[in-house]
């Protein structure tokens, strides 16, 4: 049986507890056993982490130890899959740049804010976590992300050259879904899920359980 640990707070306004229970009942229905936190303190406990498959943080902004960023990217780099979804993943700890060089990107703007209407792309790709998936339309918040370029892209969105400095630049293609390698361990990251209702859908969630579970299965590969 595969073992995930979710550690859920920061900023209310993503809906955190929401999102964790969504996860945790997606997973639990797919055979793994969650355990929830609700303190970072989840993170003290290297040992405790080693033997994880999975590790979901969902903590928008926030502070943390730099020591237990360590742990997490010890444990990742030792197989342990990392997952997760729009500021409970890339915005989260914004003064600790070894969480966004783990976790391979970092929020930086949401023109437009909440509402806007846009398509995911799907470029060619042989990757299993979208193979079968067709673009999408979503209204929800377009996330402007500063993004590592070692990570293979799997999904982006088309920011339109509309209104505000960015868009002297033209329009640019942002990533929406990605993955890289820490060490031996898998990392996923989809920038959707401002709130729990956008990820409640059957495209998204599809998307995020193929995430979860081609994480969740690094530890198989060596």
């Amino acid at each position: 049986m595969k073992h995930a640990l979710i550690v859920q707070g920061g900023w209310e306004g993503h809906e955190p507890k929401e999102v964790a229970a969504l996860f945790q009942s997606w997973l639990e229905e797919d055979g793994v056993q969650v355990e929830v936190s609700h303190t970072l303190e989840a993170f003290r406990d290297q040992e405790r982490l080693m033997d994880l498959d999975l590790i979901i943080p969902i903590w928008t902004m926030g502070q943390i130890d730099p020591q237990l960023v360590e742990h997490v990217s010890t444990a990742v780099q030792h197989g342990v899959g990392l997952a997760g979804c729009h500021g409970g993943m890339c915005d989260a700890f914004r003064d600790n740049v070894d969480w966004q060089f783990m976790t391979g990107g970092n929020w930086v703007a949401h023109p437009g804010n909440d509402g806007v209407e846009y398509s995911v792309h799907f470029p060619s790709s042989s990757s299993s976590l979208t193979e079968g998936m067709r673009d999408f339309t979503v209204v929800t918040e377009q996330y402007y992300l500063h993004v590592d370029p070692a990570v293979e892209v799997l999904a982006t969105t088309r920011f339109r050259a509309d209104h505000g400095p960015h868009a002297a630049n033209g329009e640019v293609d942002m990533p929406v879904i990605w993955t890289k390698r820490w060490g031996k361990g898998r990392v996923y990251y989809n920038a959707l899920g401002h709130r729990a209702s956008v990820l409640d859908t059957p495209i998204i969630k599809e998307l995020m359980m193929r995430g979860f579970r081609w994480c969740a299965s690094g530890k198989e590969t060596f």
